[in-house]
């Protein structure tokens, strides 16, 4: 009984953030959220109008991986380009966000991966910044046989791939972070067109909050986008204020839906972390003072509404 009901749990559990984060990729995917990252991130669009970049520069059908929460209703959702890197050997990746945009200055096509790193601990057992030069790469060598074959290797595109980390360390939060090939002149002045190197940066944006310093710019837009803890209604008003982002129809639904989600999500996980701690609490009240389960519940007074569960979960 208690281990079907455990059980359940972690299905919704699982599910509802599957749809939490489905929604954050949604937000991100609108041309107007990814003009800022691109402008703020990117040389290339560093001196471009970001309404400009909107319309004019981003490419193609790019997709988000998951599942849209919402059909589309006129708005400027970015959707429709594969998303999957296969290789025989290799195996296959999935790319949360994918799209191609054109270079204003050159005309030429590059190559960007969005992806949402929403796990609370940034450091996931390997660095992400190898994760996102791993990412690059693949990118790169999927072009054989669709921009280019043989020996062309002049059609290759640049790629990029940006991070945005919602919970990092204290020591990274409000910063955005590059990494990329430079050009190293170790004998000799002889220069090579940047072009012909330059063709992968990895971009970590690591969110923080208005406590934290650099606090402003795309950092403060995503950290209001993306917060599980400010109302909808108020993240309406600062997009529109502060960063001149009209209301669609989609972007508020979207908006609304993303808050509900998360506001599920965290009341879950509190109930959840509240639940594990009595439970504790009534196994160490059990195994030190030698208590009975109901005499453990008493002194924590524990509801008698609620007692039942405590004992299903106990395997009593």
């Amino acid at each position: 009984m208690a281990s079907d009901t455990t059980l359940t749990h972690g299905i919704q559990a699982t599910d509802e953030r599957a749809a939490y984060d489905a929604a954050c990729k949604r937000l991100l995917s609108e041309k107007i959220i990814l003009a800022w990252v691109m402008k703020s991130c990117l040389e290339e669009y560093k001196d471009c109008d970001v309404k400009t970049i909107a319309a004019e520069y981003i490419e193609g059908q790019p997709q988000i991986s998951s599942v849209p929460l919402l059909q589309d209703e006129g708005g400027t959702v970015i959707q429709g380009m594969d998303t999957e890197d296969k290789s025989l050997y290799e195996g296959t990746i999935t790319y949360d966000i994918r799209f191609n945009a054109v270079a204003p200055v050159s005309g030429e096509y590059i190559r960007l991966i969005i992806n949402l790193e929403a796990q609370n601990d940034f450091y996931t057992g390997y660095p992400l910044t190898k994760r996102g030069i791993y990412y690059c790469s693949r990118m790169l060598s999927s072009q054989y046989g669709r921009e280019f074959n043989n020996a062309h290797y002049e059609k290759l595109r640049k790629v990029y791939s940006i991070w945005v980390c919602l919970n990092p360390p204290k020591n990274r939060k409000n910063t955005i972070v590059r990494y990329r090939m430079v050009e190293e002149r170790l004998v000799g002045d002889v220069r090579e067109p940047a072009g012909n190197y330059d063709l992968l940066s990895v971009i970590m944006l690591c969110l923080g909050g208005p406590e934290d310093r650099n606090y402003g710019g795309v950092l403060k837009l995503l950290d209001v986008l993306l917060s599980n803890e400010t109302a909808a209604a108020q993240k309406q008003q600062i997009l529109q204020e502060d960063f001149d982002i009209p209301m669609t129809q989609t972007l508020e639904s979207e908006v609304s839906v993303m808050c509900n989600l998360s506001k599920g999500v965290w009341e879950k996980g509190m109930t959840k972390g509240m639940t594990d701690g009595l439970l504790s609490s009534i196994q160490n009240l059990m195994e030190t003072m030698k208590l009975t389960v109901e005499q453990a519940m008493d002194a924590l007074k524990i509801p008698e509404a609620d007692r039942q569960k405590y004992i299903e979960l106990l395997g009593k």
